[in-house]
């Protein structure tokens, strides 16, 4: 067995035996959905670290970059500027809100809000995208299986998809949150030895836009279009305000200066770490030009350009982010299934217990779904891609309007979200050939604001 395939064995055990030995601790559907609302502002920061830095963060980040030079940086740090909004201006409130009504999810927000139609519609898209999501860091994970062992797709998601529903399952939010930080210790390790080592084998910061990179290599500002450099902002930073999974993990925290401080912090290291994935990728275009697939771009670089053991290090950090990120997103789908659809529209007498088996059973088939949809989508962006473009014209426009807009109704949210999904699906699939500068995201976006403010206008003219 090779080093590279020890490390990750050897580090795959020990999550799972943490996520397990947790488990004794988990005896209540508050423990597992919102940790008993016990988190500090370290288990908050880890926590979200956690999510916020996966396979769209490394592996897709370094492919981006590999294509577009340092405005690939816009993919994470997007992420950061719409962090510190939610740090800032939503998580705090929505915190606030679920204390005192005792809220596990953003569909008890939303119905809270609305109603009970706007909570199933919300759920049932959302959860389509976390699927695609999941699938997405299922390809990044079953990349570096690949490197590593040859082995095809389909056989590494479904090793890195046993693994994280294995631990997972075992311990909900609070087992995750210590699991989390294992994770994180792991991938800032293995990334802070490497990248000095990567960029000096590319010639140093010089030699990343040096006269063979294209003309645009060295300009954040560069864009290609919707998807490329700084557009990628209509993209990533809304979902990071509105995404079910981090709302939830807020929910964990133990008072309102957690959540602040906690996401701050993680806004914080999310817009530096956005430049490690990005230079990682340009020294890969430096040092192998010809690697055709951007799903293979990091773990190549890593397996290829460094020592044995640092690339063994590496890799086992690369993996840990792939696997510590699928464990929030089937948070998300386990506890929105069990909690949103299971108990509020099929048995709402179901007892606490009933609940907890549930949220398992749902963590279960949310993880062999996104394995079956990990063989099928071709890359790590476009599985996410699918992800945020649903969440953010889903959820954008209802979330922050319903905080911050007192009369609005159940009426003006459905409205927001037909016409922001109904935008999204047109633009991309009927017009983005005959006008390829519309961001369909942002379309949505703003189709869904305009029919929420007309929605409200109606029910507000005489008849």
């Amino acid at each position: 067995m090779s080093l590279h395939l020890t490390l990750i064995v050897l580090y795959s055990a020990i999550v799972v035996g943490l996520g397990i030995w947790t488990a004794r601790y988990v005896r209540s559907s508050s423990a597992f959905f919102v940790a008993g609302r016990s988190l500090g502002p370290g288990l908050i920061l880890v926590t979200m670290l956690a999510a916020n830095i996966g396979a769209g963060s490394t592996v897709g980040a370094a492919g981006l970059a590999y294509r577009d030079g340092i405005s690939a940086w816009w993919w994470v740090g997007s992420a950061g500027l719409g962090s510190l909004v939610f740090a800032c201006l939503v998580a705090p409130r929505l915190w606030r809100i679920a204390r005192e009504h005792d809220f596990y999810t953003t569909g008890d927000y939303l119905e809270f809000r609305y109603g009970p139609r706007v909570r199933g519609a919300a759920t049932a898209l959302v959860g389509l995208g976390a699927l695609a999501l999941l699938a997405g860091q299922l390809i990044a994970g079953a990349s570096i299986l690949n490197v590593i062992t040859g082995v095809p797709r389909w056989g590494g998601a479904l090793i890195g998809g046993t693994i994280m529903t294995a631990y997972f399952t075992a311990g909900g939010l609070l087992g995750t949150a210590w699991v989390n930080t294992l994770q994180l210790v792991v991938m800032l390790a293995g990334f802070a030895v490497s990248l000095p080592v990567l960029i000096d084998t590319a010639g140093g910061l010089p030699g990343l836009v040096g006269p063979a990179a294209p003309a645009w290599f060295g300009n954040i500002t560069h864009s290609s279009g919707p998807g490329s450099g700084w557009t990628l902002l209509a993209l990533t930073g809304p979902a990071f305000i509105v995404s079910p999974g981090l709302i939830q993990k807020a929910y964990g925290a133990n008072s309102a200066r957690a959540v602040r401080l906690g996401i701050a912090l993680n806004a914080i290291v999310l817009l530096v770490f956005a430049f490690v994935p990005v230079l990682m990728g340009m020294a890969a275009r430096v040092t192998m030009p010809d690697i055709a697939d951007p799903n293979m771009v990091l773990p190549s670089l890593l397996a290829q350009q460094l020592p044995p053991w640092l690339g063994a290090m590496a890799l086992a950090a690369v993996f840990s982010t792939e696997v510590d990120t699928c464990d929030a997103i089937l948070f998300m789908l386990s506890t929105s299934a069990s909690k949103d659809l299971y108990k509020r529209f099929i048995n709402p007498a179901a007892d606490d217990g009933r609940l907890l088996k549930v949220g398992r059973m749902a963590a279960v088939l949310g993880g062999a779904t996104g394995v079956v949809l990990s063989i099928w989508l071709p890359t790590v962006i476009g599985a996410l891609t699918v992800f945020y473009s649903l969440l953010v014209v889903t959820l954008f426009v209802p979330i922050v309007g319903g905080l911050f807009i007192r009369r609005a109704v159940e009426r003006d949210a459905l409205a927001a979200i037909a016409a922001g999904v109904t935008t999204l699906f047109v633009v991309r699939v009927g017009l983005g050939g005959a006008l390829p500068w519309l961001d369909p995201t942002l379309a949505g976006v703003v189709a869904g604001a305009a029919a929420f403010a007309g929605a409200m206008a109606l029910r507000r003219s005489p008849v």
